[in-house]
């Protein structure tokens, strides 16, 4: 779910006037998760608040790097039987018995999905229309007298059965996590009528009944639902996704005209007076869930993403189908535009100027466009004739360091995608330089690289060799920017874009093989003045001798 949709609080209070407890909790949101956790360590152990720690540490830990194949209830059944394996351990080594203990309940939140489970009497509520629910089940004894008599914990036992559950989220849901010093205060009725308040109010009003003498740890953690999740109610929605498209076709009032991609699944549309453009799902997202995603994921970011920069975009809400709808731009790609004409100096600094805002602008959301290059950005011009530039291609859009994601073309490429490193802004630079490099040159710094080659990159020849106009300054930048070695690139948006509107302030740059007089004129007439100085000093003493 994205975190915007999401609140949470958390409070703890030791039990009496003790200053510190044995009950352990956090919250974080990891990647697209929020994860919650509240452990009350067992007071009767030796050390019952280490366990409640180490155990919240430990699954926070092993959820940022979880494998992306294991599933939610895999991630949390198999985190918990290894806490437990390794407290139990080191409890039967150190003290012979079970000494690290502690009860156990976790959250996880994803889309429109609650997973959870909890081991012993720590609890997990759902508060949905004025009614709470109990969806943990707590490990106890039956027998009366034995209430609080734990039959499964944390470290207690070398095997371990965590009680899971799983439930749809909706908005305006609160879910509250606890430990048994709360709810053995405040009863149900109790929690229901202030679990609006959030965990502080919630832990408040315990001590406040105990007339500030809890008689145990009490801990609480309130995760509210603001907004169900966008991306989940997309995916979720029952639409039709066409196998074929012809011309003349009507959907929802649009009339097809022309296929845009030679795949048929962009089309340039009319409806009543105005142009659009409609792109669909593809048919694989018909049985591939990774597809359906992915399109419902571009879908998304189309409409989210509001700039003068990228096409205006909208999902229409009574859709009979999957797709979305973009402003029609009249006119080229770059790609076609520099088929039969040269861009100016002046149109070379627009356009890098706003593949740089762009960039900046993702960034902020932890995206990357992936796939920056000429046939990715449409050409207006404003009333005074200048160049302005729009970028398209929402698909390719990713988040920032994945490392997983094949999206780009080899010729843009940085050297090191190749090696499997992962997508970041320096990346995006060089994609950057070679577009600028491409659009004033006709050439590619590299060569055009083919799909499912090995390239092996050898020097470019500097930007300013085939085109005499390109002033030294830019030239440096654009040279900087596709540097084979990152460590000479650019590493962030904002340094080449500095540059790039400080043309007094740009450091000069040179290709390796670029000899003295080319990297530093002012050195080697120095050396040539003090090499000739000496050569006529030993002249001049061998005349006179």
């Amino acid at each position: 779910m994205n975190t915007t949709n999401i609140k949470y609080t958390g409070f703890s209070l030791a039990k009496r006037k003790e200053l510190t407890g044995d009950d352990f909790y956090d919250v974080k949101t990891i990647s697209d998760l929020t994860i919650a956790v509240v452990c009350d360590g067992v007071g009767s152990a030796t050390e019952g608040a280490a366990a409640a720690r180490r155990t919240t540490t430990h699954l926070m830990n092993n959820f940022k790097i979880r494998p992306k194949s294991w599933s939610i209830e895999k991630s949390i059944k198999s985190f918990i039987v290894s806490i437990n394996s390794i407290l139990y351990q080191e409890s039967q080594v150190n003290y012979e018995s079970s000494e690290l203990v502690t009860t156990l309940t976790i959250v996880v939140i994803q889309g429109n999905r609650l997973y959870g489970a909890n081991v012993g009497d720590s609890r997990v509520y759902l508060y949905r229309n004025s009614i709470l629910n109990q969806l943990s089940k707590d490990h106890s004894m039956d027998e009366p007298g034995f209430e609080n008599v734990l039959t499964q914990a944390i470290g207690i036992d070398a095997i371990i059965e965590p009680y899971y559950f799983e439930n749809i989220i909706e908005k305006d849901d609160k879910i509250l996590l606890c430990s048994d010093g709360l709810y053995n205060v405040l009863p149900t009725i109790e929690l229901t009528q202030c679990i609006n308040l959030g965990a502080h109010s919630l832990v408040r009003k315990a001590s406040k009944l105990t007339e500030d003498n809890l008689p145990d740890d009490t801990t609480a953690v309130v995760i509210s639902i603001l907004n169900a999740d966008e991306l989940t109610t997309l995916k979720q929605q029952d639409l039709n996704v066409p196998k074929s498209l012809k011309e003349g076709q009507v959907i929802d009032g649009y009339t097809l005209t022309k296929a845009l991609i030679q795949n048929e699944r962009t089309w340039l549309v009319h409806k009543k007076t105005k142009d659009y453009v409609l792109k669909f799902a593809p048919t694989d997202a018909l049985d591939d869930e990774v597809s359906l995603d992915l399109f419902v994921k571009e879908a998304w970011n189309a409409k989210r993403l509001k700039a003068d920069f990228f096409p205006k975009a909208v999902i229409p809400k009574n859709r009979s189908a999957r797709y979305y709808v973009m402003q029609h731009f009249k006119g080229e790609d770059l790609d076609a535009y520099l088929s039969h004409k040269h861009i100016t100096i002046d149109d070379s600094i627009e356009l890098t100027n706003t593949l740089l805002k762009m960039s900046q602008y993702l960034v902020k959301y932890d995206l990357i466009h992936g796939d920056i290059k000429p046939p990715n950005i449409m050409i207006s011009k404003d009333n005074n004739e200048n160049l302005k530039f729009k970028i398209i291609d929402f698909g390719s859009i990713t988040d920032i360091f994945s490392s997983d994601s094949k999206v780009g073309t080899p010729s843009y490429l940085a050297p090191e995608r190749f090696l499997g490193d992962v997508i970041s802004e320096t990346t995006e630079i060089f994609s950057i330089g070679v577009t600028l490099y491409l659009s004033l040159t006709e050439k590619y710094p590299y060569g055009e690289i083919e799909p499912f080659q090995n390239p092996s990159f050898k020097e470019a020849k500097p930007a300013s060799y085939y085109n005499k106009n390109i002033p030294n300054w830019l030239d440096s930048i654009i040279m900087r920017s596709i540097a084979i070695d990152k460590n000479e690139r650019y590493s962030h948006y904002s340094e080449m874009h500095f540059e790039l509107h400080n043309p007094t302030k740009v450091k000069p740059y040179f290709i390796k093989s670029a000899s003295l007089i080319e990297k530093s004129p002012l050195v080697f007439y120095k050396i040539a003045f003090s090499s000739m100085t000496f050569v006529n000093f030993l002249l001049l003493y061998f005349l006179l001798k």
